[in-house]
């Protein structure tokens, strides 16, 4: 296949509930695409209600890649999920589909799209800083961050202690900030476009809310218990994800029912800020309205300009 001939790369992005799982599939259907997860938690087996994984019955018949991988014991890291993501793409392509990427993880899709090359790991200085999590709390250590490296600890969230912990293991090992090592705007193929839903915060938040008092409805309080059951306190990435760290709390004791869906609720509009944040800087992103009735029209249109 020549490399004119080589179809595009596309990545759906945006904050949580703006709607990239449905434009996505539609442009997968306009494009003859394959959906790519790049949602750090949609790899895990069991972990559907909380990510909003898109039923099978509802994928249109459109094949779906990197979903349910691993299980919630297992870690995984941004660079071994590059690795993963960038030979599912290129199969894809091989074949003369177009990939589309959709996930709620910016990071994970930038380090698919972009020149990105990650910093080494030291597994003592690794041990150390994961016992001194154990030993703090996040927080804590989220404000060492800040000052070490601020830019780094504007990006993540004070409770994502796993984050913050690469982070701080990268400034050690490597003696420059996080931030440093996060990739330039340069996509490592040209023939790759991101398309932006654009949504405005007071209808954002509602959604959000929404969203998260559906997923308690649809049975969300027993997939965290059954995942409680199968190890997910012992998955290192897992045991982070929005909404199944509260549950816990309440299947715990610790907090009651009306609490766990308002703390979701909470961290995942906090969370959806720092999205919306993240995209907004990247001046390549194509925007399109979320409620924009030519907006499948107007995202093709620019696939196939870019193409």
């Amino acid at each position: 296949m020549s490399s004119a001939a080589v179809p595009p790369i596309v990545a759906v992005v945006g904050a949580t509930a703006a709607g990239k799982s449905g434009l996505s599939l539609d442009l997968a259907e306009r494009l003859g695409g394959e959906i790519v997860n790049t949602d750090a938690m949609a790899v895990y087996r069991g972990m559907d209600i909380g990510t909003a994984k898109v039923p099978e019955s509802e994928r249109r018949g459109i094949p779906h890649h990197l979903l349910d991988l691993l299980d919630v014991t297992e870690p995984l890291t941004v660079a071994e999920f590059q690795g993963r993501a960038r030979a599912v793409v290129a199969e894809i392509r091989g074949r003369g589909r177009t990939p589309v990427l959709v996930g709620g993880s910016a990071l994970y899709t930038r380090a698919v799209l972009d020149r990105f090359e990650f910093p080494g790991t030291d597994p003592v200085v690794r041990r150390e800083l994961e016992a001194e999590l154990d030993r703090v709390g996040a927080p804590a250590l989220h404000a060492r961050l800040v000052e070490a490296d601020p830019e780094s600890a504007a990006r993540i969230l004070p409770d994502n202690g796993r984050r913050i912990v690469r982070a701080l293991e990268v400034v050690q090992i490597t003696d420059r900030p996080f931030s440093a090592q996060l990739p330039e705007h340069e996509y490592v193929d040209p023939h790759s476009i991101q398309i932006g839903i654009d949504i405005d915060r007071p209808t954002l938040d509602p959604r959000i809310e929404q969203r998260v008092r559906a997923m308690f409805e649809a049975g969300f309080v027993d997939e965290v218990r059954r995942l409680l059951d199968a190890g997910l306190p012992d998955g290192r990435t897992a045991r982070t994800a929005i909404g199944y760290r509260e549950v816990a709390s309440y299947l715990a004791g610790e907090t009651s029912l009306d609490e766990a869906i308002e703390q979701t609720t909470t961290a995942t509009r906090r969370f959806s800020r720092r999205q919306d944040g993240w995209f907004r800087k990247d001046p390549r992103v194509v925007w399109v309205g979320w409620d924009d009735p030519d907006r499948v029209d107007l995202a093709e249109g620019a696939v196939r300009a870019r193409g």
